[in-house]
């Protein structure tokens, strides 16, 4: 009976103790979930900081943009200066270039790199894989090495100080074809196969089957391509020479004339403006983007 007695509460201690150890081991949890939290927290603030500062300085005087000691909150909260940028600049004309290059572009991205990457993906031809590593080796290439040669090249063709000159320049991009190639390797290369019996041809496939399953890269590759062709400043300011052509962040160059003699004010209010399309475009598409990029890194 003292035996059993023993046994029963050996038992029992053994189950107490393992109780308290997994006690501490999700307290341990906890508080590192709590701290890595509270670190995104800090670092997500100082990423929005300058983004407050820039909208909050866009509603001041020009004269309390700068001020000594900072002063976040206007003393006056001055709405006229969104006024003043649509009917004292040529705002309309370089938001509407700015949006005709960023959607052309992303679409051609699309269309290019999808289609470039189905061959890479699913088609079998001698040097396949060593034209693929050749093509993405292109990504480390700094544009400033062949920039002279390209622009030449363009003005040769006649198109230099047009819109087509930056369609031409970005319509490919070997990052979008990498990005997509990873995406289709996760699909199933039954479904084509089953397609190719049924009589379907690699273009009907690629548009019937891989495209409509790839909407997560699609989105990933629009988004980053429609942002960087948004905020790309050096292409257009060697292209785009005419005032008519200006895309927004050649036209928001236009108002820093020189350190004392620019309205900064009048400057934060078309920069809100600017990035308030791409703030939109990421919201909207954050779901597909974050699963585009995860599962593209991913095969079988």
């Amino acid at each position: 009976m003292s035996e059993t007695m023993a046994v029963t509460v050996d038992k029992r201690s053994l189950r107490t103790l393992g109780e308290s150890s997994a006690g501490k081991r999700q307290g341990r949890r906890t508080a590192g979930r709590v701290l890595l939290y509270a670190v995104l927290i800090v670092f997500a603030i100082f990423l929005l900081v300058p983004f407050v500062w820039m909208v909050l300085s866009s509603l001041k005087a020009p004269n309390d943009v700068f001020s000594v000691p900072v002063k976040w909150l206007p003393d006056i909260w001055v709405w006229q200066n969104y006024v003043d940028i649509w009917t004292k600049s040529n705002i309309v004309v370089w938001l509407r270039n700015t949006l005709l290059l960023a959607v052309v572009v992303t679409a051609l991205q699309i269309l290019t790199g999808s289609f470039a990457a189905y061959g890479f993906a699913r088609m079998r031809f001698k040097g396949r894989d060593a034209l693929f590593l050749l093509y993405i080796a292109t990504i480390a290439v700094p544009w400033q090495s062949y920039m002279i040669p390209q622009f030449i090249l363009l003005s040769n063709l006649k198109v230099s100080n047009t819109l087509w000159a930056i369609i031409l320049l970005q319509a490919f991009g070997a990052f979008g074809v990498f990005l997509m190639k990873q995406f289709y390797e996760t699909i199933p290369e039954e479904l084509s196969e089953a397609a190719r019996i049924d009589g379907l041809s690699e273009y009907a496939i690629w548009r019937r089957i891989m495209m409509p399953l790839s909407i997560p890269a699609i989105a990933s590759l629009g988004l980053l391509t429609f942002v960087n062709t948004w905020n790309d400043y050096l292409g257009p300011l060697i292209y785009l020479r005419s005032p008519d052509l200006w895309t927004m962040q050649l036209g928001l160059k236009n108002f820093v004339s020189n350190l004392y003699d620019t309205n900064y004010a009048l400057l934060f209010t078309g920069l809100t403006i600017s990035v308030i399309p791409i703030a939109i475009i990421f919201m909207l598409g954050q779901k597909y983007f974050v699963e585009g990029i995860a599962t593209s890194g991913m095969k079988g």
